[in-house]
C-alpha cells in the first residue's frame, strides 16, 4: 500500500526546506507539502493529516529525536523520516528505537533521499532494525568478514594479517564491498552496512 503524497517538512533552515520541497514536487505526483520551522509550529498546524513527516534532528527548541513521540501522538499513522547533517550511529539507533522509519543524511544526493522516501511510502524496510534479508546476500562470506573488520576501522594490511590474505586480495574484497553497497568510501560502507543491518 502506498502512503498518500501528504508530507510535512519540519526543518529550521528555510533554504534547505525550499530546495527539498522543489525536489519532492518534481518527483512525486499530486504532492501536498506543509512546511514548518519547529515542532512547536508543527503542533499548531490546523487540519493537516501528513502521511509522512520529514523531521530535522537539529531543531531549535524541541529536537527531532525528542519530537518523534510527539509526532506519533498527534498523527499515529504518519511515518517519520529523520533528516540529519551528521550520521552518528547512536543517533540513528535512537531514532529507530523511538519509531522513525528511516534516517537520511542531508548530504545525500536527491535521488538517494527520494529513494528512501519512496521505500517508506511503500511500507518497505529501510533501516537496520528492519533490514531486508537480501542485503547480506549481496556479499560473499569472505567479503562480509572484510566488511566487519573495515567497520572496526582496520587498514587493509591489518585485515590481511587477521584473515591470512595478501593486501592486494583485501583491496579487491574492499572494492567489491563498496560496489555491492553502492558507496564510494570505507566510512560510507560502514554506515550503509549498519543502516541495513549487515553488521551490528
Amino acid at each position: 500500500m502506498l502512503l498518500p503524497p501528504r508530507i510535512l517538512l519540519v526543518d529550521d533552515h528555510s533554504l534547505f526546506r525550499c530546495g527539498l520541497r522543489m525536489v519532492l514536487s518534481a518527483a512525486i505526483p499530486d504532492l501536498e507539502v506543509s512546511e514548518v520551522a519547529s515542532l512547536e509550529e508543527a503542533m499548531r498546524i490546523p487540519a493537516i493529516e501528513p502521511a509522512l513527516v520529514l523531521l530535522d534532528i537539529q531543531l531549535h527548541g524541541l529536537n527531532g529525536l525528542e519530537g518523534i513521540a510527539l509526532i506519533k501522538r498527534r498523527w499515529p499513522q504518519a511515518a517519520v523520516i529523520i533528516l540529519s547533517s551528521e550520521l552518528a550511529p547512536q543517533k540513528i539507533t535512537m531514532a529507530i528505537e523511538r519509531g522513525a522509519a528511516a534516517f537520511v543524511s542531508k548530504a545525500d544526493p536527491a535521488d538517494k533521499i527520494l529513494a528512501v522516501i519512496a521505500q517508506v511510502r511503500r511500507g518497505l524496510p529501510v533501516n537496520a532494525d528492519h533490514q531486508p534479508a537480501q542485503h547480506s546476500a549481496l556479499l560473499t562470506p569472505r567479503q562480509s568478514e572484510v566488511l566487519d573488520l573495515m567497520c572496526q576501522g582496520l587498514s587493509n594490511k591489518v585485515i590481511g594479517r587477521r584473515l591470512n590474505l595478501s593486501e592486494n586480495t583485501v583491496r579487491g574484497h574492499v572494492q567489491a564491498v563498496l560496489a555491492a553497497l553502492q558507496v564510494s568510501s570505507r566510512s560510507e560502507a560502514g554506515f550503509a552496512a549498519r543502516q541495513r543491518g549487515i553488521v551490528a
